[in-house]
């Protein structure tokens, strides 16, 4: 009879999982990218009230917000060759709709459900910075480049890094859905491996543990990025026990 559970088997099935790894990163990083550059644009059409943008940032940000990321991945991963057949027929165009790599499908839907999420919150740091800051720069002779530049990043970037980070960590958690545009990273590999030795529980045991230690991985930078962003009074101050300590990454582990 053979083992119920096998422990060894959880950590000798790490390294072929961890080859794909580097699926799971370029995923991560690229819709990270596009998520900040996505959001911020989001976040600069509310705050400035443009008109059509906004209530279509708005429409936008409500229906990724209010959908499951899967049904995302799977409009994207079906819905794009349908658009591009459309567009071939009616413009006469040629793309090789069969030839978009998978992974495409799954940056594009990863990637704009992070926009929405780090919309929200990159406005709500880009607000945080006081309106008489912004006033004392333009008594200054600064334009508006110079004040978002100067003024407007450096405190928002501030109060943005822990929901960022948190929004990071819930990326990667979320790259573990790939699979269903076909993309084959550690939880698609972890499926195959646990399929071909129909031990499951032992492989996704072994995702589990790599993705605890992604996560923490992420947490710690962030805290660090953090606590070397802190305004130095804040720190002195938060040490003298004046203020209490900020919330930051901590909380989503608990």
């Amino acid at each position: 009879m053979s083992k119920i559970f096998d422990w060894q088997l959880v950590f000798t099935q790490i390294p072929a999982v961890l080859k794909y790894l580097p699926v799971t990163l370029e995923l991560t990083a690229i819709a990270m990218i596009i998520g900040w550059i996505v959001g911020l644009l989001i976040a600069i059409v509310k705050i400035h009230n443009v008109p059509i943008l906004k209530q279509i940032s708005t429409a936008f940000v409500s229906v990724i917000r209010g959908t499951p990321i899967i049904v995302q991945l799977y409009l994207t991963y079906f819905g794009i060759p349908i658009a591009l057949k459309y567009i071939n027929y009616y413009y006469g165009t040629s793309y090789n709709v069969n030839g978009i790599p998978p992974i495409i499908f799954a940056i594009v839907a990863l990637g704009l459900n992070q926009s929405a999420f780090d919309s929200e919150t990159i406005r709500a740091a880009i607000l945080s910075v006081e309106k008489g800051q912004v006033e004392a720069a333009k008594s200054l002779g600064m334009n508006g480049i110079q004040i978002f530049k100067r003024v407007i990043v450096p405190q928002a970037v501030t109060v943005a890094i822990p929901s960022l980070g948190n929004s990071l960590i819930g990326l990667v958690k979320g790259t573990s859905l790939a699979f269903t545009c076909s993309v084959v990273e550690i939880t698609a590999q972890g499926k195959i491996l646990a399929g071909n030795s129909y031990r499951y529980f032992e492989v996704y045991c072994s995702l589990a543990i790599i993705y605890f230690v992604l996560t923490i991985a992420i947490e710690r930078v962030f805290t660090y990025i953090e606590k070397k962003m802190s305004v130095p009074e804040d720190v002195e101050t938060e040490k003298k026990g004046r203020l209490p300590k900020k919330e930051g990454l901590s909380s989503e582990l608990g």
